[in-house]
């Protein structure tokens, strides 16, 4: 009976999360693979919430933290150096399995080195083909054993190369998402006003983002401010205070910082301006209307545009098809286009919560995490 607990003997996992998303979905399925599975020795790359799940953390994900192309290629010895030590955990310590966690460009080669080895990949949260091209499909085809999907509309896609190792099992943030309070409480617990609009920023969880896309965000709030905003900054886990303070060129940050809470405060937000990724699709579900950034190496942003073409690639925006959410791209990242973004957000409150409702009912219903521990565990057996 799947999400039933099994007695597998000892097993061991090698675990590859590669960003601050990855690694809050991979506690999850940490989580529910412990439960199913107790006893199974896991190690791997992560942060903090694999480490608050007890693994063996061989890496911290900030090593391999990088965004674009170009981007990691400036980043390759860190990378090189967790490669090894992954190298030498599947040769040292032989992995019954290999578990892998969004954050393709990297984790691909993990699943060469594994596939060499003969050692079975589970790949969780895949690609994005559909925005990409198909060629990773055909490659994820032979490297992976079994690949858990998060969108309905990619089984078909990965699965129409020959082989059926795809599985859709809904998307994670279903369940991850949790709003412990009340707008009001939320504000009241942070020494913000209940009166004034509030906005909040998320400058992303990797530093090239921060550092390309925090001096526009933060000109941006003081302009606000002078329009009677409140602004508060959100910290990703992967990014130090310190790094915030550099990124904005060495000054004191002119708003309040908040570690954590990241669910409540968008929730409590009347809008909020984020970095491309994860971040965008939660202020979505939580009913947060926003502006979402992309800043990259002009080589990066190249390729892309030759790869993917003029479509959105906000994934909230994606993912309904239409852009609900205004995106600034390079060159348009500037406190100026953020603010008038800001004020030409919908008004229409009901047609946005429609839309809001539309993409909860794309994401599929909830235990995403368990099901996603379903196939693994078909992988232990």
């Amino acid at each position: 009976m799947f999400g039933s607990m099994v007695d597998l003997g000892r097993r061991r996992v090698l675990f590859v999360a590669g960003e601050a998303s990855g690694d809050l979905h991979g506690g999850f399925l940490v989580r529910e693979l412990q439960r199913q599975v107790p006893g199974v020795e896991i190690a791997g790359v992560g942060g903090d919430q694999l480490r608050a799940c007890g693994i063996d953390i061989l890496a911290d994900v900030r090593v391999l933290s990088a965004v674009g192309l170009v981007e990691i290629i400036g980043s390759l010895r860190r990378h090189h150096r967790v490669m090894e030590l992954l190298k030498h955990q599947m040769d040292n310590h032989r992995p019954d399995v290999v578990v892998l966690v969004d954050y393709p460009g990297f984790n691909m080669f993990v699943a060469k080195e594994a596939k060499k080895r003969g050692i079975p990949v589970f790949f969780y949260i895949a690609p994005q083909v559909w925005a990409w091209g198909q060629g990773r499909a055909k490659k994820m085809e032979r490297l992976i054993e079994r690949l858990a999907v998060i969108f309905p509309f990619e089984e078909p896609i990965f699965n129409s190369h020959g082989r059926d190792f795809a599985r859709y099992v809904g998307h994670p943030l279903v369940d991850e998402l949790q709003v412990s309070c009340s707008r009001e409480q939320t504000r009241l617990r942070h020494g913000l006003s209940l009166e004034q609009s509030l906005l909040v920023l998320m400058p992303g969880s990797r530093q090239a983002e921060v550092r390309m896309l925090l001096p526009a965000m933060l000109k941006a709030a003081n302009q606000l401010k002078l329009d009677g905003w409140q602004v508060v900054l959100l910290k990703a886990p992967t990014i130090d205070r310190s790094y915030l303070e550099q990124a904005n060129g060495g000054e004191a940050l002119p708003v309040p910082l908040v570690d954590g809470d990241a669910h409540n405060l968008l929730h409590a937000a009347d809008a909020g301006v984020i970095a491309s990724g994860t971040a965008t699709l939660e202020a979505a579900l939580l009913g947060c209307p926003h502006v979402i950034l992309y800043r990259f190496s002009w080589l990066t942003y190249l390729i892309a545009r030759l790869v993917i073409g003029q479509r959105s690639m906000g994934l909230p925006n994606v993912i309904l098809g239409r852009q609900l959410f205004p995106e600034l791209v390079q060159r348009h990242v500037t406190a100026d286009k953020i603010v008038r973004s800001l004020r030409s957000l919908n008004h229409d409150r009901a047609l946005f919560n429609q839309s809001v409702q539309e993409l909860q009912a794309t994401m599929g219903p909830p235990g995403a995490s368990r099901r996603a521990a379903d196939e693994l565990v078909g992988l232990l057996k």
